[in-house]
């Protein structure tokens, strides 16, 4: 196979496990209030970010992340606090039933993962590998 059609192919490769964790995000939210936005946002608040830190890490627009923290704020699993070195900005953390329905969740994404049958190793190698590619940006 020549390098065009196989960075075709491994493209189509990365594109296909992109669907099929988001596939796996909603199936593990779908008996519950979130929706998979909001599952991920709140995968990703593992520690105190700003809005601007968690826009990054879900890869979106900080007005859309104004509107999923709008929900987990209602629903109780999110606090806006005072940025401890920046006044002007605001730091989201969990609440306390925010935490337990991350670990919750955390849980849930963690069984049947499109990942989950690759070992440490090979996790390890993917890892850096993607990390190489997305370097190159």
């Amino acid at each position: 196979m020549d390098a065009s059609a196989q960075t075709r192919e491994l493209c189509s490769l990365v594109s296909e496990l992109a669907h099929a964790i988001d596939e796996h995000v909603r199936s593990c939210v779908a008996d519950s209030e979130l929706t998979s936005t909001q599952a991920v946002a709140l995968r990703e608040l593992a520690e105190p970010l700003s809005m601007r830190e968690l826009a990054a890490r879900m890869h979106c627009a900080t007005s859309n992340v104004t509107f999923v923290v709008d929900r987990l704020e209602e629903q109780g699993l999110v606090a806006r606090e005072p940025h401890p070195t920046d006044r002007r900005s605001k730091r989201l953390v969990l609440t306390a039933e925010g935490a337990r329905q991350r670990e919750v969740l955390l849980s849930r994404l963690a069984e049947d993962s499109p990942l989950g049958d690759l070992g440490e190793h090979e996790r390890n190698s993917l890892h850096t590998l993607l990390q190489r590619a997305l370097a190159r940006r």
